[in-house]
């Protein structure tokens, strides 16, 4: 299920922003894009979507900025400064020249100034990072409940849709019999050319021909699955996983319900309600 959301603070003198977003994709699948400087959080943040996201293709990005913050620590190499103080005062008597070294002048000599970058507080850095990725999860998590609304709204109008198609089918079924019987009797009295035809007989055929066309199962179980359905977006569980699996026994029902056709009309109504289950099925691999 595709989302968006979005935070930035400055906390602890940096300018923190953090944007998460997600396209559709069957599996979780975790992507981030952070500072190298900042690679430590990484893990941090994917367990941290992980505890709200379960599909999708989710990336994290991450941009920091400091402001206030004190990136480096600078020093003076007090032995390098030292030996500077010496070798220009060893000059200095043996050339009888006047010894003018003030510490303007020595702060010039290179590799005096020793420049590090100061120390992280890890702890301090992610706690800030939490905060701002805690809020733009919650508007991430905000989209998708949206959207999922929607979903869910049309995913049950589809679901209806289908039912309306198996009374139909329910409807059709037995006109099935009826007319194939219709069929057997006036092709036996072709054949017999009007003798005694054995009423029994036809009777008999029909009746194997009804069992062999008998959907009756397949629509119940149909309508069942159908049912269940419905009930799971009343979870507040993930249930993309068990959504895939019902909408692949609707599939299975509605195949079976095919085979047995021998109505040009039930099988119309069955390729539209694949046509249907094909439309979920796409629809719930974005759903949790």
């Amino acid at each position: 299920m595709t989302g968006y959301g979005r935070a930035q603070k400055v906390l602890s003198g940096r300018d923190i922003l953090v944007e998460i977003r997600s396209v559709n994709h069957r599996y979780y699948e975790y992507s981030s894009r952070i500072p190298r400087a900042y690679s430590y959080i990484d893990e941090k943040l994917k367990t941290l979507l992980k505890t709200s996201v379960s599909r999708g293709k989710v990336e994290i990005s991450v941009t920091i900025n400091n402001i206030e913050a004190k990136d480096s620590e600078i020093s003076i190499n007090k032995a390098v400064a030292e030996g500077y103080v010496n070798a220009l005062r060893s000059v200095s008597d043996e050339l009888n020249l006047e010894d003018d070294l003030v510490l303007s002048k020595l702060i010039k000599l290179p590799e005096i100034f020793v420049v590090q970058k100061a120390p992280d507080n890890q702890e301090q850095i992610w706690a800030d990072i939490r905060e701002v990725a805690d809020e733009a999860l919650q508007k991430f998590v905000e989209m998708r409940q949206t959207e999922g609304g929607k979903l869910k709204s049309d995913i049950i109008a589809k679901a209806d849709f289908i039912l309306e198609m198996v009374a139909q089918v329910e409807k059709l079924s037995p006109q099935t019999v009826v007319n194939y019987r219709n069929k057997l009797y006036q092709k036996i009295s072709e054949l017999l050319e009007n003798k005694d035809i054995d009423e029994q007989r036809i009777l008999t055929e029909s009746a194997i021909f009804a069992e062999k066309i008998a959907v009756d199962e397949e629509t119940v179980r149909l309508r069942s699955h159908i049912s269940q359905l419905k009930s799971m977006f009343e979870s507040d569980e993930p249930v993309g996983r068990k959504l895939d699996f019902i909408v692949q026994e609707m599939n299975r029902e509605v195949n079976t319900i095919g085979s047995k056709a021998q109505d040009l009309s039930i099988t119309k109504i069955v390729v539209d309600m694949k046509a249907e289950i094909e439309k979920i099925r796409e629809q719930i691999q974005n759903i949790e």
